[in-house]
């Protein structure tokens, strides 16, 4: 399976992104929010994660047509794959769906706000209450404040520094919410962090 795909920004589509990686160029699958954060990029190198997914029904005798679907951080791909789970989401709808950063979806879940994910194309309000049933005990650590300053040189390596950070916290056995409340405090501090040892370190001293 094709997890991360690293090369030259050829296109950016409507709904799609090309990226060559020689002697390949490879047709990735993105959302909107994902989309308007690589138009100003094309001819540069782009790294996306990726899941794989087939379109298609052979059982109706349709032709099956393998898809890769792109993000710029593990937590959107983590994220989208929750949210594909939902019962009558799935792929195309969850793309559609994603119009906004995914700490934005993940804070509107967290909150049960109905109304607000009901607004999301394609969703309606009963989708969005299903959404909120099945997830919203999951979101602690994607509505970590991960578009921060101050944490890692990259917003993909501060996103990976606040998850490791948040994985850290649960495995020392604080809760999900406990532990996002940790790291957002340790953030709003306004301390720079290079790296999950200086993130977990600031968050101990806070508490002690």
């Amino acid at each position: 399976m094709i997890v991360t795909i690293t090369g030259k920004l050829v296109r950016v589509g409507e709904t799609a992104v090309v990226i060559e990686s020689m002697p390949f160029e490879y047709e990735v699958l993105v959302a909107d929010f994902t989309r308007r954060q690589l138009q100003g990029k094309i001819g540069e190198q782009a790294r996306l994660h990726t899941l794989e997914y087939i379109e298609g029904n052979a059982a109706q005798g349709g032709r099956l047509t393998p898809r890769l679907i792109g993000f710029l951080s593990e937590p959107e791909r983590q994220f989208f794959d929750l949210f594909c789970s939902v019962d009558g989401v799935g792929v195309k709808k969850a793309l559609r769906a994603m119009v906004r950063p995914v700490k934005e979806l993940a804070v509107l879940i967290e909150q049960q706000d109905a109304k607000a994910l009901s607004a999301l194309p394609g969703v309606g309000p009963a989708t969005s209450e299903r959404v909120i049933a099945k997830l919203r005990r999951k979101m602690p650590r994607f509505a970590l404040m991960v578009d921060r300053d101050g944490v890692g040189e990259t917003a993909e390596l501060g996103s990976q520094v606040v998850s490791e950070t948040f994985d850290a916290l649960v495995t020392l056995g604080h809760s999900e919410a406990d532990a996002r409340k940790l790291v957002d405090d340790a953030i709003a501090s306004g301390k720079k962090f290079k790296d999950t040892e200086s993130l977990l370190t600031a968050i101990y001293q806070r508490s002690h």
